[in-house]
């Protein structure tokens, strides 16, 4: 497929994601799925700032990538951060490059076989509520179209996160933004318990759990809440 046919319909299904009580999960998770086709780029991952400021977790395209994230975050270094807190994009095409500018992070991207990374500020004019990260195996920064895309991509997602009435209202914006951090910690519990029972991989699981409520038109939220309390077996996902 062409790219430009690519970016179409990427712009198509996030902007089918934007219905009434839409799922900002489910929302960056296409998004960071999406980059990976578009981008050539091997991972993507998305962070998002919490009520207090400080980035989360929020999305990413492989289990890999988010055990990356969570590294990133506890060393509190690295592309994402330097990306939302300059606002602007940043990259690395080399492991040395990387190890000049994030010494105590480089080695754990090596480690789970990245060595270029960049990340783009995910922002609405003047503000910014966290950053896009776009890890590769191969030595070599984004190109400047692909940042271009990456940029314009990351910013059409942050008008869907924040939307016109969240905006105007902080005290909704915060709701908002808090709520899907927090439905993220419910997901990864239930991807946990599904691929402890039945058996298989976490990203199998993650691609099980949306499946089921894909198929079944339902926030991906409820559907790991009710694997978590008992109420929907695991047996009945497809993996």
């Amino acid at each position: 497929m062409a790219r430009e046919q690519l970016l179409v319909e990427t712009l198509v299904a996030l902007a089918d994601t934007l219905v009434d009580d839409y799922d900002p999960i489910e929302f960056m998770q296409t998004l960071s799925e999406r980059c990976v086709e578009l981008l050539d780029v091997t991972a993507a991952g998305i962070m998002i700032a919490d009520t207090d400021g400080n980035l989360r977790h929020a999305a990413c395209s492989s289990e890999r990538m988010r055990l990356v994230e969570l590294l990133e975050l506890q060393l509190e270094e690295g592309p994402c951060f330097d990306a939302y807190a300059q606002a602007a994009p940043v990259s690395s095409d080399s492991y040395a490059e990387t190890a000049r500018r994030w010494p105590r992070f480089a080695p754990k991207v090596r480690e789970h076989g990245f060595e270029a990374v960049s990340a783009v500020p995910m922002r609405l004019r003047d503000t910014v509520i966290g950053a896009l990260n776009l890890f590769s195996t191969r030595e070599r920064a984004l190109a400047g179209e692909d940042v271009a895309v990456a940029q314009a991509l990351a910013d059409i997602a942050t008008i869907g996160i924040l939307q016109e009435r969240s905006i105007r209202d902080s005290r909704v914006l915060s709701t908002q933004l808090q709520g899907a951090l927090d439905s993220r910690i419910v997901i990864e519990q239930a991807k946990g318990i599904v691929a402890e029972h039945r058996q298989v991989a976490i990203d199998d699981a993650f691609v099980a759990l949306r499946a089921y409520a894909r198929t079944r038109n339902r926030r991906l939220t409820d559907v790991a809440r009710e694997i978590i309390a008992g109420t929907l077996r695991v047996e009945v996902l497809s993996v």
